[in-house]
């Protein structure tokens, strides 16, 4: 796998840091110094999830020059949007991680209508969901969005990782350094908590729409 065309070979001193001084840095104190512009940041991250996030990359599109060009991309959204990071939602891990599988999954959508023919006779509709199943679908997105947000952080971090990132239970053991167990656990009561702040929400939501108006 290359490395990322980052600079790095900038003389200490002629940045805001050196790459010495960026070892001992966690992940999320490297995100603030590239919402700052310093790309030997930038850099440190790739060295320390590069790897990784080929991986990833690698699982969904089954093709090495592919994952490639989608870490790139993933890489530079890191350097683009790292002011909009927010350590108190996420690891700048798991941040990173996303960042990747969201351009995968979606250069997987653009290589599929390339190779696709146009079906020019199909119905209006057939091709995705109506604008009410549509607007079902956000709300649901946002209700598991909300809901992820009052999850403990390990757990939180094991179902975005597992879910969204594409990991198997054995991969997370192994890349957060606890046992088999633990992760499975911290999964299954997430999911549990989920399911209860989902159920409360639509409950809610249908006692909400039996109230009588009283205008």
């Amino acid at each position: 796998m290359p490395l990322l065309a980052f600079s790095t070979s900038a003389p200490e001193g002629a940045m805001g840091s050196s790459r010495k001084e960026l070892a001992h840095l966690s992940d999320e104190a490297l995100v603030a110094l590239v919402a700052r512009s310093d790309d030997l940041a930038l850099a440190e991250l790739y060295d320390r999830h590069g790897r990784v996030a080929f991986g990833l990359a690698l699982r969904v599109l089954r093709d090495r020059g592919l994952a490639e060009d989608t870490v790139q991309e993933a890489f530079l959204a890191v350097w683009r949007n790292a002011g909009r990071f927010m350590a108190e939602r996420s690891k700048a891990s798991t941040w990173i991680l996303m960042l990747v599988h969201r351009r995968a999954v979606d250069r997987v959508r653009r290589e599929a209508r390339r190779t696709v023919e146009p079906l020019d006779a199909a119905p209006e509709d057939a091709g995705g969901p109506t604008a009410e199943e549509a607007a079902w679908l956000s709300l649901e997105r946002s209700r598991v969005r909300e809901a992820l947000k009052t999850l403990p952080d390990p757990q939180r971090e094991a179902i975005e990782l597992a879910f969204y990132a594409g990991f198997t239970q054995s991969e997370l053991a192994e890349r957060l350094g606890v046992p088999l167990g633990t992760i499975k656990s911290r999964i299954f009561a997430g999911l549990a908590r989920l399911r209860e702040l989902l159920q409360e929400a639509i409950q809610e939501e249908e006692r909400w729409r039996e109230t009588p108006s009283t205008s």
